[in-house]
């Protein structure tokens, strides 16, 4: 438990850095206690801030509030989302780095290492708010066949994946979110690119390979990437890289097979093949960059194509490390199956409207989920 211990001195330390909202507060409630209270919802898991507010206060030795998160006195919900309203998700940005640093010292990091010391950081758009009627000014707007515009929330997940590894471990997000000046409405590749001006020179030292959809497999992406010291391996599909698929034409791949057998199951066949196109554009133009082409099938016994899979990256495959490079490319999906999948409906409710507000409450909330999130994976990294 130490290393809760030491995660939740420091969120109590960030949410007293919160703005002063002495309006909303009675009696001169605590700041710090206003921003564990809000904290302690998504860490216990609840759907609801009144029955979670009840629980709390009949739990063990008077209050679990006091116990657990340090808090003295219990806001109401109306407080809560009154102080968070203003406060810009970033704020707690330190609390998910710290999650990160801490299960790096203890050692939790080190199931996720791979390719001789390097770490995989999927990106991966997901939606967490959704409504015809609610609003607010940092809301994406879009029309639906009936006529009928809804406002919705979107963000851009960055998790730390591994194949093989049961347990993801969420990083800051990016907000994709109506920008102050923009005629166009914000988009996840654009979002791609902030997080990577933000986050990706503290993110150098993993070192990471950054992970994709073929959104991302766009030249200013990869040179972004490259540019912050990591590596790509990005989904590259023909219809999405034209020019690409045309100079592969013609090019014999090298190739290479591999069956095994899982523990009490059927074979299966791996079937890799790659080229290094280092004089071939990724796009038009005489400064497109050189990338390395991999393409992937897995064959059942029966001879059935069960995957099939191709990826652009930075890294030089060789035949002793394909098998490797293809399976971190593979985990991806990890980013929708144990993050998105995990948070909208397994006890974290992500989609769930736990209030809207006029600035930054649904984003504040989602850092807070993010929070719980990681926090409970230290936990069980840590046992």
């Amino acid at each position: 438990m130490r290393i809760l211990e030491s995660l939740l001195v420091g969120l109590r330390a960030v949410c007293t850095t919160f703005p002063d909202a002495r309006q909303w507060r009675p009696d001169n409630l605590p700041i710090a206690d206003i921003g564990m209270a809000a904290f302690s919802l998504f860490f216990m898991q609840s759907e609801s801030f009144l029955s979670h507010q009840r629980r709390m206060e009949q739990g063990r030795n008077g209050s679990n509030c006091k116990t657990l998160f340090g808090i003295e006195r219990i806001p109401s919900d109306n407080h809560i989302r009154d102080l968070l309203d203003p406060v810009p998700p970033e704020r707690l940005g330190p609390c998910l780095a710290a999650v990160l640093d801490q299960m790096r010292q203890q050692g939790g990091t080190e199931g996720f290492i791979r390719l001789g010391g390097r770490v995989l950081i999927a990106l991966d758009g997901s939606e967490y708010f959704c409504s015809e009627k609610r609003g607010c000014s940092r809301c994406l707007t879009r029309k639906r066949g009936n006529g009928k515009t809804e406002n919705y929330h979107p963000l851009l997940a960055a998790t730390l994946v591994a194949p093989g590894h049961n347990r993801v471990l969420p990083l800051m997000p990016e907000f994709i979110a109506a920008q102050d000046g923009a005629l166009k409405q914000d988009c996840e590749r654009n979002a791609g690119k902030r997080w990577m001006a933000r986050h990706g020179a503290e993110m150098r030292q993993l070192p990471p390979v950054y992970l994709g959809d073929a959104l991302f497999s766009s030249q200013p992406m990869c040179e972004t990437v490259l540019a912050e010291g990591g590596d790509f391996l990005f989904v590259c599909k023909p219809d999405s890289h034209k020019t690409l698929y045309e100079y592969l034409q013609g090019i014999e791949p090298q190739r290479h097979t591999i069956t095994e057998r899982r523990r009490g199951g059927r074979p299966r066949t791996y079937r890799y093949s790659w080229v290094w196109v280092e004089d071939v554009p990724l796009r038009d133009g005489k400064d497109a960059l050189g990338v390395q082409w991999l393409g992937v099938e897995v064959v059942d016994a029966g001879g059935k194509t069960t995957y099939r899979g191709v990826f652009l990256t930075s890294l030089t495959i060789r035949e002793e490390n394909v098998a490797e490079i293809a399976a971190c490319a593979r985990a991806r999906w990890k980013i929708e199956n144990e993050s998105f999948n995990v948070l909208k409906n397994h006890g974290y409710h992500l989609e769930h409207n736990f209030g809207h507000g006029k600035q930054y409450l649904a984003q504040g909330f989602v850092m807070l989920n993010l929070l719980a999130f990681a926090f409970h994976t230290a936990l069980i990294l840590q046992l």
